[in-house]
Order: structure tokens, then C-alpha cells, then sequence
């Protein structure tokens, strides 16, 4: 970690009145659970405003017809997610990121997640082969967003922003500034992944709303991992995501793995 990015750490733990023990301690003993996702658990935060995001071992696809639990999936997820977000925040955007507390553990901001989920796509890859007849790994003319409905029990389907408008998802300026974020973090992801040697193929994004004293502030939420980004090798084009585990492939483990160390980030030894 550089010096940078401890001195932002020990300010946030700082800002929010707990060190990284007592965290710990409540983490174990006083967690209230809000919400279970497909990869994720969500806890009470030690504080007002806060929670606790849990990464989960469990692997998921094709919303949720397949489904697996790799062992250590979680704990990978959460360091480089750590990683990314902190590199994220130092560009200026703001996201959910406080600190990580355990193995398995982030203590983020508590947000009204807006229910639409944001894909980037830079290379033809995933739905959108079958559903426009495109070849898998064709380049596009540019990177195109699409937004789809965050709800499982609808398969996620794809919207428009008038959808987004009509029905009260988010505001117009709501969305300029969600687009504007999106595409920074895909310029950088794309510089920062290419420098390791790896493309970034596309990923998804969430965000949400935070309440400030100065009002509220649009947040970039939920995580950035090898779970919601496709990955592949710059020279092999071989697969380094959950597409490992969408096509049993097999090798998820030691994908991210892979990842994690071409990007530095030291992860506790996994058996």
C-alpha cells in the first residue's frame, strides 16, 4: 500500500470514530443482518450510517440457475475490491469504500442503492453476443453503457434512461453524473488492467445515494472484482473471471489469484 493511500485509510477509520480492533470485535459479536445477495451479506455498521458487507464464497450464474460455493472466492473478491475501490477514490469519485476489517469483511457507507445496474462494454463479450448476433471478442466502434432493472425475479432486464425518468429510478442530472463516473472508472480500470496485462473486456456498476450535510451525493457502491469485470489476458485472451465458473472452465481460484498478484495486492495464503 502506498503512503498515500495509508494516510487516506487511517483518516477515514479516523473520521468515523472506531480503530480497526473494535470493528473487529462487533463484527463478531453484534452483526444484524440486512439483506443476503447472490455474493454478498450486508450487516448493521458499527455506526450511524454504516454497514458491513460480507463476501461470500458462493458462485452464482445465469441469474442464479447455476450455482456453486468456491472456497476463498470471498476472501479474493474482498482484497481486490479493497484495491480497486481505494485506487478509484483517489481519482476523486466517490464510493462506498471505508475500510477493509476482516478477510472477508469491508465497513462501507450506508447508501439508497438506486436499482439500476450500469454495463460497460468495451469488447463484444457475454449477453450481448447471443442478443445482437455478435462474434465474442469482436472490438466496438466505441464503449457503449447499457443500464439495466437491478431485480432478480425480472432476470435484470435491459432499460432505457426514459424507463429510468418515468418511473422514478433517477433523475436526469442523477444519470449525467452516474455516466460521467462510469466512463472515468472505465478509462482507468482500462489503462490500470492493461498495465498488468490483462483487457478489460466489460464490467458492471452500481451506485446510490448518500446523504451530506451539503445534500445528497451520487456514490459509487457495491464492489469491483473479477466477479463483475470480464478479464482476459492480453496475449492469450484466456479467460480471468467468473466466466471460469459460467463455462466450466474450472481454475476460478487461481484466476483471481492471478489478478491479485499482477496487481500487487497480497492476499492471505489460500490452500
Amino acid at each position: 500500500m502506498s503512503t498515500q493511500s495509508l494516510i487516506g485509510f487511517l483518516a477515514n477509520s479516523l473520521k468515523y470514530g472506531h480503530d480497526l480492533a473494535k470493528t473487529r470485535v462487533y463484527t463478531m459479536t453484534q452483526k444484524t443482518p440486512l439483506y443476503e445477495g447472490k455474493a454478498k451479506v450486508i450487516f448493521e455498521g458499527p455506526e450511524v450510517g454504516t454497514l458491513i458487507q460480507h463476501f461470500k464464497d458462493d458462485a452464482t450464474a445465469f441469474n442464479a440457475q447455476k450455482k456453486e460455493v468456491i472456497s476463498s472466492k470471498g476472501i479474493l473478491n474482498n482484497y481486490i475490491s479493497e484495491h480497486i475501490m481505494m485506487a478509484v477514490g483517489e481519482l476523486g469519485i466517490p464510493n462506498h469504500f471505508i475500510s477493509r476489517i476482516s478477510d472477508r469483511e469491508q465497513l462501507i457507507r450506508k447508501l439508497e442503492i438506486i436499482p439500476v445496474e450500469v454495463v460497460v462494454r468495451n469488447v463484444a463479450a457475454g449477453s450481448i453476443c447471443p442478443r445482437l448476433g455478435l462474434e465474442e471478442g469482436s472490438m466496438l466502434n466505441n464503449t457503449l453503457v447499457e443500464f439495466c432493472l437491478k431485480d432478480d425475479s425480472l432476470g435484470d432486464p435491459i432499460i432505457a434512461p426514459e424507463h429510468i425518468f418515468t418511473f422514478g429510478w433517477a433523475t436526469p442530472e442523477e444519470l449525467e453524473i452516474i455516466v460521467e463516473d462510469t466512463l472515468r472508472i472505465n478509462d482507468f480500470l482500462t489503462g490500470l488492467f492493461l498495465g498488468i496485462g490483462v483487457r478489460l473486456i466489460d464490467f458492471k456498476l452500481e451506485f446510490g445515494r448518500y446523504d451530506t450535510e451539503d445534500g445528497v451525493e451520487i456514490m459509487l457502491a457495491d464492489e469491483i472484482s473479477p466477479d463483475n469485470c470480464r478479464l482476459w489476458d492480453a496475449e492469450t485472451n484466456e479467460k480471468m473471471d467468473k466466466d471460469r465458473f459460467r463455462r466450466d472452465l474450472g481454475g476460478l481460484v487461481e484466476a483471481y489469484q492471478e489478478i491479485a498478484r499482477r496487481l500487487g495486492v497480497k492476499v492471505p495464503e489460500i490452500d
